[in-house]
């Protein structure tokens, strides 16, 4: 039904206009008493088997939804109800921001694909720890964290600082960006030397509050063999607990859709089944280069159980979706944790 009437008519209408619709339109439909009970029923997969322990966190499935979704922690406890093992939101900077000028997200339906140059746009971190505050959901919740962008890359640490302080009673774990595409000069973080100084930073702050939650640092597909060798240099030295592979991409030699038509899309971050193959290409590289030392969430083109075991088996502990939960509906999550089921996985 999914794919074959609401899908269609969504994508009469602009990208950014239909998601907060269905944000409001979800909202509104779990309100009313029993909707989330039936919808955790009809979505939900209960079965011991796919409980994973990674970063020290109990997952009850491995399929978790990427951050950019609920960007502001506007619908996490309703997301929750349609059988995901995790959710990340973010990314959040401490100061609000309306992000890059619409048009910002686009369609690629010939390649099943996303652009996007949203910008970090949120509220700021201290409106979404408001709505944090009434969590009802026990499934886990990471926080993404970025930098605004009028912050300066030399004093990126204190934006990310004070994210980290306002989200760390609310979420179980973090994830450092610095991989979007479209925060001007925010890439330039991944550099070897002041990732390791932020990531550092935000280890030694980790080491004085009372309960430790894990660090993560979620990369670009983008990344050559050398920096990826860097990025495991770093997390050995100093001792993140793992990385999301991978982000949006700025290529797009992948692309059938036709040249103008991205063209005059223009900038932005690529995701969905074009980044399938890079996204575990660089799984696999940082798993078999590092010995398997740390774990990673997989991340890029998945919208099938296919595609899921395909990250696994290149070395990701759990997964997660986003442009496949735009083009496949929300069974999708179901239908991939039946498959890894029966895998075996």
């Amino acid at each position: 039904m999914y794919k074959a009437i609401i899908r269609p008519l969504f994508f009469c209408f602009d990208p950014e206009k239909i998601h907060h619709f269905v944000f409001k339109s979800l909202k509104v439909l779990h309100s009313i008493p029993g909707v989330p009970a039936l919808s955790r029923a009809f979505y939900k997969v209960n079965d011991d088997r796919l409980k994973r322990t990674v970063f020290g966190l109990e997952f009850e499935n491995p399929v978790g939804l990427a951050a950019g979704f609920d960007k502001e922690a506007k619908l996490y406890n309703e997301l929750a109800n349609l059988g995901f093992g995790f959710i990340e939101i973010g990314t959040l900077t401490p100061k609000g921001q309306v992000g890059n000028p619409k048009p910002r997200l686009f369609r690629l339906p010939e390649d099943a694909a996303l652009v996007n140059r949203m910008g970090f746009n949120n509220e700021g971190v201290e409106a979404a720890v408001e709505r944090l505050k009434k969590r009802k959901t026990k499934v886990l919740i990471g926080g993404n964290i970025g930098k605004n962008k009028v912050t300066p890359n030399e004093q990126a640490n204190d934006d990310y600082y004070k994210a980290f302080h306002a989200l760390y009673e609310y979420v179980d774990y973090f994830v450092v960006n610095v991989s979007s595409p479209n925060t001007p000069n925010l890439r330039e973080l991944q550099d070897k030397k002041p990732l390791t100084a932020l990531l550092k930073m935000l280890k030694d702050e980790m080491a004085t509050m009372p309960n430790h939650k894990p660090i993560l640092l979620k990369i670009a597909p983008d990344l050559s063999n050398e920096q990826l060798d860097d990025i495991i240099d770093i997390v050995s030295d100093v001792k993140i607990e793992g990385i999301i592979a991978t982000n949006t991409t700025i290529d797009r030699s992948m692309l059938i859709t036709e040249k103008s038509k991205v063209d005059a899309i223009g900038a932005g971050g690529l995701s969905g089944k074009p980044v399938r193959a890079r996204s575990t290409e660089v799984i696999a590289y940082l798993h078999q280069k590092s010995n398997g030392a740390f774990p990673i969430i997989g991340v890029g083109g998945i919208y099938t159980a296919e595609d899921a075991i395909e990250k696994m088996k290149a070395g990701a502990s759990l997964v997660q979706v986003y442009s496949g939960f735009i083009y496949e509906g929300p069974s999708m999550v179901k239908k991939i944790c039946k498959g890894i089921l029966k895998a075996g996985i």
